[in-house]
């Protein structure tokens, strides 16, 4: 067999991708090709299912053929149970790229005097291989072809020859085993000659079910070393990664829109980055939901596909509720931009809900995703569980460049420690709105605040905001000698400046008046003097007058 050189000159061997959602990534690539994996676990961890899938989408998406070989459900079973996961064996084995052979073991029939061997196993399987070409087999479960043999020696070497046979025949083979108490399967041989050994847990944990996948090693190649949490629905098997191992997602200096006007002035840019995540935490009644409708709908406006994740309120409730402060949610989503998942967290859990709004992403490609409100995410799984839940989200939706908002209800004392669900979140969103309650004498107003936005300046002040059917609206700082009034404060302190404006006004009128009387006063008076000035003037040139005229018939009587 070839195998493949890295640029760094290490060898890397050649993988066979798993077809299994989460799961090539974690093995790096898939599982080793031409090489046996042993997948084991107890009843109902889904042992079948996964290598039922491998070989699924080895022929739907890779085109190799396979070749599954039961041990223990008769083909028409294994048929029927693959079908509702939409599994359709009987075309593909009409296609010829699939044959299921169901293998029956009797106790009876096996002679332990040295004579039991695997030839015959071989014999079947190598037809089934070679009628078909199959590049893939599954073999389920080991422990079944062995059930009725207890000479310890014959049973190791014929599984160690079973093993070297599969590898010598270069199939990519998946053995399922069933759990030992001390081992990891019950003859505690296969993990140790088989390249690739995953072990699959299932269990309860305070009444919720969780399952668990876990790489135990993997020959010649790195994998993830954790427990990845898996889940099976419909689509089949799904592995969740507990985390992105590298921060290298990309960012964007594009701002949208908070959706509201007044909340916009309040960040520099005019909203949040694109593809940065936001936390609206704030007591019962503060708006939250509100926001987040406001920040959906502004998206959708501008028709970009959005998902509202509602835990609190079903679909109808929340579209009649927003429609009464002006926000119609109806029209975008019968325009196809807006999807709402209503759901209460208990239905299913953590894992679940990550993967429903993981598939929802492949299958809409929102930009923008509301979650409302995170904190009851709390009640479905541990603290630690929903901080891992939480840190994988906001991964993935960096990921993807998408802009999340989530509310989280805060608890109504003040003192007390930070909630979970905020604590866990927000050292890792981008920008952290606080809506809360500000009492006066006998009345509770509403104000929001900016803890942080990464990366933008914003405001330091604390806003006022009212909801009315208009919709949201911030109100202007008012700020009095104790700080900044709210509700009725802020409703006398301004009707005290209208009044004091309006005295001024008066006064400053009064006086306009009183310079006007004094002026007209004052122009009567001036109008008199001129008119006593004018009078004295006539006089003096009357008397001018008569003194020339005098003076001029003394002048004549005087000439000879």
């Amino acid at each position: 067999m070839a195998y493949k050189k890295s640029k760094t000159q290490h060898f890397v061997f050649p993988k066979a991708p798993t077809g299994v959602d989460g799961l090539d990534e974690i093995t790096n690539g898939g599982f080793p090709k031409g090489r046996p994996t042993l997948i084991c676990g107890g009843a109902g961890c889904g042992k079948t299912l996964l290598s039922m899938q491998f070989l699924i989408k080895g022929i739907t998406e890779y085109n190799e053929p396979g070749v599954f070989m039961s041990f223990e459900e008769p083909s028409e079973d294994l048929t029927l149970n693959v079908k509702s996961l939409g599994f359709d064996l009987e075309k593909l084995k009409a296609d010829k790229k699939l044959v299921v052979d169901h293998v029956r073991v009797e106790r009876s029939e096996i002679e332990e005097a040295g004579e039991y061997d695997l030839d015959g196993l071989f014999i079947r399987l190598g037809h089934a291989i070679d009628s078909i070409k199959a590049t893939r087999v599954v073999l389920d479960t080991i422990e079944s072809l062995f059930a009725g043999l207890d000479n310890q020696a014959i049973l190791r070497a014929e599984l160690r020859r079973l093993f070297h046979w599969l590898k010598a025949k270069g199939v990519t083979a998946i053995i399922t085993g069933e759990r030992g108490e001390s081992t990891l399967t019950r003859q505690g041989l296969e993990e140790y000659v088989s390249d690739c050994v995953i072990v699959l847990d299932h269990r309860v944990i305070e009444q919720v079910s969780t399952r668990r996948l876990r790489i135990v090693k993997y020959r010649g190649s790195t994998h993830g070393t954790n427990e990845y949490p898996f889940l099976i629905d419909s689509d089949g098997i799904s592995v969740l990664p507990i985390t992105s191992l590298k921060l290298d997602n990309e960012v964007s200096s594009e701002v949208v829109s908070t959706g509201v006007p007044g909340l916009d002035s309040m960040f520099i840019g005019g909203g949040f980055y694109r593809g940065s995540n936001i936390l609206v935490s704030g007591t019962a009644g503060t708006a939250k939901t509100t926001i987040g409708c406001y920040f959906a709908t502004e998206q959708c406006k501008k028709k970009e596909n959005t998902i509202y994740f509602a835990f609190e309120e079903s679909p109808q409730q929340l579209i009649r509720n927003m429609k009464s402060v002006g926000v119609n949610l109806q029209k975008y989503l019968d325009n196809g931009t807006l999807q709402i998942h209503s759901s209460r967290p208990s239905l299913n859990g953590l894992e679940l809900h990550l993967l429903t709004l993981r598939k929802l992403i492949k299958e809409f490609k929102p930009t923008t995703i509301v979650i409302d409100p995170i904190s009851n995410l709390i009640s479905v799984g541990s603290e630690h569980e929903v901080r891992s839940m939480l840190v994988r989200l906001i991964d993935m939706l960096k990921v993807n460049n998408i802009t999340a908002l989530f509310t989280s209800l805060s608890k109504q004392t003040d003192n007390s420690r930070p909630d979970l669900a905020e604590e866990s979140v927000s050292s890792l969103v981008d920008t952290w709105i606080t809506v809360r309650d500000m009492e006066g004498i006998g009345e509770r107003n509403r104000g929001v605040f900016i803890v942080k936005s990464r990366g933008m300046g914003h405001s330091n002040q604390v806003r006022e905001f009212v909801i009315n059917e208009k919709g949201i609206e911030l109100l202007d700082v008012e700020l009095g000698p104790q700080g900044i009034l709210t509700g009725s404060a802020r409703k006398s302190n301004q009707l005290t400046k209208t009044m004091s404006d309006l005295k001024l006004q008066n006064e400053i009128s009064r006086k306009d008046r009183e310079i006007a009387r004094k002026r007209k006063v004052l122009e009567a008076n001036i109008e008199a003097l001129r008119n006593e000035f004018e009078s004295a003037e006539e006089e003096l040139s009357i008397l001018k007058a008569n003194e020339e005229m005098h003076e001029s018939l003394i002048s004549k009587k005087n000439k000879p």
